[in-house]
C-alpha cells in the first residue's frame, strides 16, 4: 500500500451552497480540517458533513452545524475520519467568506 500525506480537498464555496469538498477515490483518512474566515470582522457559520457512499444530504451526516468562525479567525480540528471509496465530505457557509481545507492520507 502506498500512502501519501496530502491536501485532500480545498474549497471557498458560494454562500448558502452545500459543496463537495472531497470525494474519496480510494480509502482515505482525514487528519485535519481547517476553516478560515477571510472576513476581517464579520463572523460566518460553517457546516461540515460526511455522506457515506455519496448519499443525499441528511441531518445525520453533520459533524459541524452552524459552527461560528469569528472574522479573521481560523478553526482547526484534528480528526481521524476514515473514509471509504465514494464517501463525500461536504461543506457550507452562510456568507461566502470561509475557506475549507482537508488534509489526510489516501491509501492505494
Amino acid at each position: 500500500m502506498a500512502e501519501a500525506q496530502k491536501v485532500l480537498g480545498q474549497s471557498a464555496p458560494l454562500a448558502t451552497t452545500l459543496t463537495d469538498l472531497y470525494t474519496a477515490g480510494a480509502k482515505a483518512v482525514g487528519s485535519s480540517l481547517v476553516i478560515c474566515n477571510r472576513s476581517a470582522s464579520v463572523p460566518a457559520h460553517a457546516r461540515v458533513s460526511v455522506a457515506v457512499a455519496g448519499a443525499a444530504d441528511d441531518p445525520k451526516q453533520y459533524v459541524y452545524y452552524d459552527l461560528e468562525i469569528p472574522g479573521g479567525e481560523t478553526f482547526i480540528a484534528t480528526i481521524g475520519w476514515t473514509l471509504a471509496i465514494t464517501d463525500v465530505v461536504r461543506v457550507y457557509n452562510d456568507l461566502a467568506t470561509l475557506s475549507f481545507n482537508l488534509f489526510g492520507v489516501e491509501i492505494t
